[in-house]
């Protein structure tokens, strides 16, 4: 029966060293899966996974390193998730963690290579990160593994997106809050009710329902970020930002139920994306819109935005400059007074 294992030791920086010790565990019968240099002060330290022939002791494995100079050689069990390179290891923890922060200890443990992490005070031999606790017995943390288990945690530590407050001119509330895959529902939901008018202006197409697979890529665009508009339990009304091949400027476009149309929901919408686009260093804004639209100027002019139009390619292209907003949000006290 075999046995996959992974070793780490210390080995002196000299020409074929590396080699020698995966010549002389391939004359044990061993076959080398996987093998990582990292960086310590000093030096390096290797590590490989090996599949051991029968009858392979992991002394046997020990003293083979050891006779070509390893030094500080431990060992330990290894499984298939060490044989995926160390950056898509820490991604897949990172989305195990952020997927369900509950699982946040298994997902440092599986960042560390850890013996067990665990919430606490550290004892000697043990390593604090924050709130949690990390033990391995078979090798010491590095300062590599130490630097990637705490941007993990800063990652889960970042705030959550800030959720802003908007109040129509005829009192309606509104919450604007970045979209996310969750969404899916409610933003099909939102095109079921739209008129196939509201939608063709959108899509430039007829449309009567909208492909599953199309909602997904408004919710998470590979380029960009998306912007909801809600009103109770609704969403009323999306928005879109996505980067161009060109630096400074930035697609935008926005689809607003029918029922809340000529309200202010567009212009609201459009302020905040062009909040966004001024916060990323974006210069301007264009839209596509059909030669006989001219609602995305007003909703413009209504947000206190200058545009310019010009015809291209048999659409309007709408040029936005994201300067100083004058639709003004008001915070979420003042919303709630108004609409006590």
């Amino acid at each position: 029966m075999t046995t996959t294992w992974r070793l780490r030791f210390e080995l002196s920086d000299s020409p074929g060293a590396l080699a020698r010790v995966t010549v002389r565990l391939a004359a044990a019968d061993c076959n080398v899966l996987a093998l990582h240099v990292m960086p310590v002060p000093g030096g390096v330290l290797d590590e490989i996974v090996v599949r051991a022939g029968e009858g392979v002791l992991p002394a046997d494995l020990v003293d083979a390193v050891r006779t070509e100079g390893g030094k500080r050689v431990g060992i330990t069990l290894a499984d298939m998730r060490d044989l995926v390179d160390e950056p898509t290891a820490a991604l897949r923890a990172a989305r195990t963690a952020m997927a369900d922060p509950s699982r946040t200890g298994e997902a440092l443990r599986r960042v560390l290579a850890a013996d067990s992490v665990t919430a606490g005070e550290a004892a000697d031999g043990q390593v604090q990160l924050g709130e949690w606790v990390a033990r391995r017995g078979w090798a010491r943390f590095t300062e590599v593994e130490l630097t990637r288990a705490q941007a993990l945690l800063d990652l889960l530590e970042a705030p959550a997106p800030t959720l802003r407050a908007a109040l129509l001119e005829d009192g309606a509330a509104l919450v604007l809050r970045p979209g996310s895959p969750s969404d899916e529902d409610a933003v099909a939901d939102l095109h079921s009710r739209c008129s196939m008018r509201t939608l063709f202006n959108r899509y430039h197409s007829g449309m009567r329902t909208l492909p599953r697979r199309w909602v997904h890529r408004l919710l998470a665009p590979p380029r960009g970020t998306a912007v909801l508009a809600q009103a109770g339990d609704k969403v009323v009304a999306l928005g879109q930002l996505i980067h161009t091949a060109t630096p400074e400027c930035a697609e935008v476009s926005l689809l607003v139920e029918d029922a809340w149309q000529r309200r202010g929901v567009g212009a609201t919408l459009l302020g905040a994306l062009a909040a966004d686009a001024r916060a990323a260093g974006f210069t301007e804004l264009v839209a596509w819109c059909l030669p006989s639209e001219s609602a995305l100027v007003r909703t413009a002019a209504r947000a206190g935005l200058q545009a310019t139009t010009r015809r291209e390619d048999g659409l309007l292209r709408v040029s936005i400059t994201p300067g100083t907003c004058a639709v003004k949000t008001p915070s979420a006290a003042a919303i709630a007074e108004k609409t006590r």
